[in-house]
Formats: structure tokens, C-alpha cells, sequence
């Protein structure tokens, strides 16, 4: 479609609260600034409410904004997919989806399910966002994405899981590491070790937070960080134990950098690993196309990580 459906004093309010700012949205959008400072005037006039409090230093969205605005971005979500939905009826096997994932999938799955979408299905352009499992569901119900992969979703009507898989709760160590060879260990005796630890922003760290506090309870042999990289990294110089899943460090499993330890403590639940979409909206053909291959994609990386580490 050569233009948007979705009116624009939307398309500009919904720049605005993206940018902070009219200036900014300007940029943004390559439209002039009082055409969206009009634009949002009389949006405002025609609703009779104030979507946004003019700060000294930008803008900043309203209760009544806040509402609006989510309206909007589910509007333009349902074009997008109108328009895929017409391009495929007629014939055209082309299309657009927005793809939420975690910071370990960008060095792990994600290369080599981006590099089979294209060869097999060239036309269908991707966008990729990494973010936190917070932010990805946030992200999905406000009609920012379109599938995401995301850690320990939690059941919601809202949302309908396409696939999901069990990560079984362990720790990483460098193979020089002393906890190497062995087959299991415990959380009691991996806490002998020092530690590399998520920060609270992750969930891995909130579940070990509310189940095994004790683990915590000298905080002088953590480094802490929000960074599983970091942590990643911390591991593999062989001085520091971390606490993750297989998936989390699969390249690392992969290049003998790492060794994954099972936990067999009673009661260490495993992780899960999803792929989701708002369960309000049917799931387009590229969609589906999209989700079928980004789970074979994670299920054979776990299947070689399992043979690996087997």
C-alpha cells in the first residue's frame, strides 16, 4: 500500500510518544513540526481530553494517551497483516514479521534460522529486536511483535504459546574447572565455587532468588551483572560457576568452551523456552511459515547441544 490506512494524526501521536518530543518525531517521520503539533491539537480538541503533558523538555503521554496510543499500534499491527494477508491472496508469497528474542538466541539459533529464512523464503523481510522476557511480552500485546521467543512465559489468556520446550536447570563451567567431569552437581556444592551471577532484571535470577536464597548469602563471591555475555565470559576463564540453561550456552556447549552440569537438586524446575503470539489476533501464512522454521531451528540446536554434552 502506497499510503497507511491508519489516520495520520495517529501515526504522528504514536511518533511523538516513541520519540519524546514533536522535535524529535519531525525527524523521525521527515514531516514538519507544526503539521504534528496541529495534528495532535486537534486530535486533542476532538476527543476532549489531553493525550500528552508538555513537559519543559518533551512530551509525555497521558492516562487517556496511554489508551489511544495502544489503539493505534494495534491498528497499524492489523494492517500490516491485512496487507500480507492480500499480497499472499494474491499470489505473492511476500511478507513482513517483527521477531522478539532473548540475548543469548542472537549468538546462538538466531544466525542460522535468519540465514534459512532467506534462502528458503527470500521474500519474506525480518525484523529482529533482542530483549528482556519482560519487555518481549509488553512488546507483543501492544502490537510491537509479531511472534517472540521468550523465556518462562507465564500461562495468560492473552497470549497462545505455538511451541514450547523444557530446559532443565544446571550450571555452565570452563572445561579446566574442577566441577568438569562430573555428571551432576548440586546447588550446595556448586555454591563452593565463586559464582557468576544475573542480575534480578533476569528471571533465571528471580527464580534462584525466591527458592534458593541462601545461595546469596555471601555476596563477596558473586560478580553480579544483567549481561549473561558476561557471564558466559566469567565461566569460561575457569575461576567462576554460573547457573543457566543449555539454549542460554549453546555456542559456547558447542566450541568445547563450555561444559553444562545438571542440577539434581528435588525441586530445581526447569525453564521453558516458547514461542508466542497475541492470542487475539490468527496467525498469518507468513507467520506460520516463520514459526515452523524458527522451531525446528531451536529444536535441533538443542538436539546438538544434548548430543555434545551427551
Amino acid at each position: 500500500m502506497r499510503g497507511s490506512l491508519v489516520p495520520a494524526s495517529l501515526r504522528y501521536a504514536d511518533q511523538v510518544a516513541r520519540s519524546g518530543s514533536i522535535q524529535k518525531a519531525a525527524k523521525e517521520l521527515n514531516v514538519a513540526a507544526s503539521a504534528i503539533d496541529r495534528q495532535i491539537l486537534l486530535l486533542e480538541e476532538d476527543l476532549g481530553v489531553e493525550l500528552f503533558e508538555r513537559m519543559p523538555r518533551g512530551m509525555r503521554l497521558t492516562a487517556a494517551g496511554d489508551a489511544l496510543i495502544a489503539l493505534a499500534r494495534r491498528w497499524k499491527s492489523d494492517e500490516r497483516k491485512a496487507a500480507a494477508d492480500i499480497r499472499q491472496l494474491q499470489g505473492i508469497h511476500l511478507g513482513h514479521l517483527r521477531l522478539v528474542a532473548m540475548d543469548s538466541h542472537a549468538n546462538g539459533f538466531l544466525p542460522l534460522f535468519i540465514e534459512k529464512l532467506a534462502s528458503s523464503h527470500p521474500r519474506i523481510s525480518l525484523e529482529v529486536e533482542i530483549s528482556s522476557p519482560d519487555d518481549a511480552l509488553s512488546a507483543l500485546m501492544a502490537g510491537d511483535a509479531d511472534i517472540i521467543a521468550a523465556f518462562n512465559l507465564s500461562p495468560r489468556r492473552d497470549v497462545h504459546v505455538l511451541w514450547s520446550a523444557e530446559l532443565p536447570l544446571g550450571s555452565v563451567v570452563s572445561p579446566q574447572h574442577e566441577l568438569a567431569r562430573a555428571k551432576t552437581t548440586s546447588l550446595q556444592e556448586a555454591t563452593q565455587h565463586p559464582i557468576a551471577l544475573q542480575s534480578k532484571a533476569l528471571f533465571i535470577r528471580r527464580y534462584l532468588d525466591a527458592r534458593y536464597g541462601w545461595l546469596f548469602n555471601d555476596p563477596q563471591k558473586a560478580v553480579v551483572t544483567n549481561s549473561l555475555q558476561l557471564v558466559k565470559q566469567l565461566a569460561r576463564s575457569g575461576r567462576y560457576i554460573a547457573f543457566t540453561s543449555e539454549l542460554d550456552a549453546a555456542p559456547e556447549i558447542l566450541d568445547g568452551s563450555l561444559v553444562f552440569i545438571p542440577l539434581r537438586d528435588k525441586g530445581a524446575e526447569p525453564q521453558t523456552v516458547s514461542l508466542a503470539i497475541d492470542a487475539r489476533k490468527p496467525l498469518s501464512r507468513i507467520g506460520r511459515i516463520v514459526s515452523e522454521l524458527l522451531q525446528e531451528e531451536i529444536a535441533q540446536c538443542l538436539g546438538r547441544v544434548r548430543m555434545r554434552s551427551a
